[in-house]
Parts: C-alpha cells; structure tokens; sequence
C-alpha cells in the first residue's frame, strides 16, 4: 500500500460512500450493491480498487465474501496529514 493508492481510491465519491457503510459493520458486495443505482460489476471495480489500496478486507464465509475496513490504513493516512499541522503557523 501506498498513500497514492489511499488518496486515488478516496478520490471518488462511491468509494468514500462505501467506506462509509463499511464503518457500521462488515457487509457481503451484494449487500454494498443493495445500496448503490449501479451495476454489481460496477461495485466490484470500487471494492477492487479499495482492497487495492489496502482500505479493506474481504474475508470467504461459506458462500460468501464479507468486507470491513482496514483501519491501519486510515491512521496512516491522518498521521501523514497530521504532520501538516505541526508545522510552522
């Protein structure tokens, strides 16, 4: 993972829509797509470039694939912007 790949999969409004789901609790693709006006493959191309950017995880249970976030991902992304903040004023 790089910050790159954070920032690119943030960069859409789905993507962040996704996460935002994700925050609550960890959900089948078919249960992310239940809550989006497109199609599954649509979703699936969303989640790849999340779990890309290591933003999630998916986990098989039984039939199904579940995904949840990764929230190391999140800390290194607000540490490298925190860092801004200590600077200069």
């Amino acid at each position: 993972m790089t910050l790159n790949h954070a920032f690119k999969a943030l960069s859409d409004p789905t993507r962040r829509q996704i996460l935002d789901l994700l925050k609550n609790r960890d959900m089948t693709a078919g249960e992310i797509a239940d809550q989006f006006q497109m199609t599954k493959p649509s979703i699936s191309h969303h989640l790849n470039l999340l779990k890309q950017a290591d933003l999630v995880w998916d986990e098989r249970q039984g039939q199904h694939i579940y995904y949840s976030l990764n929230t190391t991902v999140f800390q290194d992304v607000l540490k490298w912007v925190l860092q801004f903040s200590s600077g200069k004023e």
